[in-house]
């Protein structure tokens, strides 16, 4: 097990890299692990193809198996056949960029991003980027649509105590409402719309947001990327089985 979570730091380590990975006394520094048992680590690891060692730099970056297993789980997951249109037709609509984000423990992931060809302005979130699950529309909507209990574990472990109070009573407005919204939490001059999507089995597979810029936002322009939001999630979920 000990083996195990040190290979997962490492690639955690690694997924954060820059300017082409990490040299192996870095991840030593990083990790906290001897250097001995740093290259022993990365020789496992290696071998398993989840690192690869640059033959002129020397640097270690992740290997090709993670992006396997990840295409593996984007294709059995239905995105393609019954998510990324949905999206798609969302972004040509709207003229902005469309994201879907799934829940991971007490962050979420961002999975897919759809850009408009129509807008030049992006709101660049990467790939994979994990963001706590109390920031932003797309993780307000997914924490509005959990169970009490679980959405309670998560915000004490994320929102100040003084302020939790106030967080449930936002969630509350989402529910009503049927959509969340969010400007400028993670960077600012952006705003976000988002809805919560759901499964045949009633299981929060996700959430799908769009988003945009905020100067010159009129109150008519926000209401029609709300409801856009809205009905593309609910298609989203009609596709994947619910009611």
């Amino acid at each position: 097990m000990q083996a195990l979570e040190r290979a997962m730091s490492i690639t955690g380590l690694l997924s954060e890299a820059e300017n082409g990975g990490m040299s192996i006394s870095d991840l030593s520094k990083k990790s906290g692990l001897a250097l001995g048992t740093m290259h022993r680590i990365l020789k496992g690891m290696e071998k398993q193809r989840m690192v690869e060692q640059d033959p002129q730099t020397k640097l270690y970056r992740l290997g090709p198996v993670w992006l396997e297993y990840g295409l593996r789980l984007y294709d059995s997951m239905d995105y393609i056949t019954k998510i990324r249109p949905e999206l798609e037709r969302l972004s040509r609509e709207v003229k902005e960029s469309v994201y879907l984000s799934r829940p991971s423990g007490h962050e979420a992931i961002v999975m897919e991003r759809i850009d408009s060809d129509d807008n030049p302005i992006r709101i660049n979130d990467p790939l994979g980027i994990r963001i706590p699950l109390h920031i932003g529309a797309a993780n307000k909507a997914m924490l509005a649509d959990m169970p009490p209990g679980e959405a309670a574990e998560i915000i004490g472990q994320l929102v100040p105590r003084d302020e939790q109070q106030a967080f449930h009573a936002g969630l509350a407005a989402i529910r009503q409402a049927g959509y969340a919204e969010s400007h400028g939490e993670r960077t600012p001059g952006t705003s976000s719309v988002a809805v919560a999507v759901r499964d045949g089995l009633g299981t929060l597979v996700g959430a799908v947001s769009i988003g945009f810029i905020s100067y010159d936002l009129t109150e008519e322009r926000l209401a029609y990327l709300s409801e856009k939001v809205k009905e593309t999630g609910a298609r989203i979920s009609r596709n994947l089985g619910a009611g």
